[in-house]
């Protein structure tokens, strides 16, 4: 197993973890970026081969921390999860992610499209690319995906009104300012961390006041609660 060292220790090259720039433009693009971290993560919970991060400086050049790109959510297959990271680095790494997600704005738009977009494409080779426009800015429509076909992104087709992933096996839809995820295979959008926390309450409750079995349910139900209270973001 591979030890990933701590940034600030990588030889003489030092490749900082944060670049002073906020996490996302506004709360509304924020709060899409973390619902859907936090949806793809409880997904793919009990695979230790497929890591789930977003805002986290990835490095593509060894020796030169200026080459970074900074993704909004991005999914890698093929590396362990737990494996301690502060950045990505793609030789250390040996693999570009498959998937990112940009949560874009108007003032983003260029770096979105034209920048971000080539690098994914032609350096990092990324096999899906989204946009999703949140506040419905610029970008027409404001949900949009690639795929990468010959080595060029080519528009994803929609299917039933949303955007289907080959890589993640979920479909994907813009509803006004969220982005949801379906999963096909189950017939059913995967609920937010949030909402999965008020489903937990409502168990809970119905599990105390006898409508559920009682004591080993609601004991089940107690733990799920905290663990999604720890994983749940801090309230802004």
């Amino acid at each position: 197993m591979t030890t990933i060292l701590p940034a600030s220790v990588l030889g003489d090259v030092h490749y900082p973890s944060a670049d002073g720039k906020p996490m996302a433009e506004t709360p509304v693009h924020r709060q899409v970026m973390v619902d859907l971290i936090e949806t793809l993560d409880s997904r793919f919970l009990d695979d230790p081969w497929v890591y789930v991060s977003g805002n986290m400086l990835l490095y593509y050049v060894e020796g030169d921390p200026r080459r970074h790109v900074s993704p909004d959510v991005f999914m890698v297959r093929g590396i362990r999860k737990d494996q301690p990271r502060d950045v990505y680095l793609v030789w250390r790494e040996k693999k570009s992610p498959d998937v990112v997600f940009e949560i874009t704005s108007k003032s983003t738009a260029q770096a979105d499209q034209e920048v971000k977009f080539f690098l994914y494409q032609d350096v990092l080779k990324v096999k899906e690319l989204f946009l999703f426009d949140p506040r419905s800015e610029y970008l027409q429509p404001s949900f949009q995906g690639h795929r990468l076909i010959d080595g060029r992104y080519a528009p994803i087709e929609p299917v039933d009104g949303r955007l289907p992933s080959e890589v993640l096996g979920l479909h994907f839809e813009g509803q006004g300012q969220q982005l949801r995820v379906y999963d096909p295979a189950a017939g059913r959008v995967l609920l937010l961390a949030r909402e999965q926390l008020v489903d937990a309450r409502k168990q809970l409750a119905d599990a105390e006041t006898g409508r559920q079995p009682p004591e080993q349910e609601a004991e089940h139900l107690r733990r799920q609660l905290q663990e999604l209270r720890q994983r749940l973001p801090p309230e802004p």
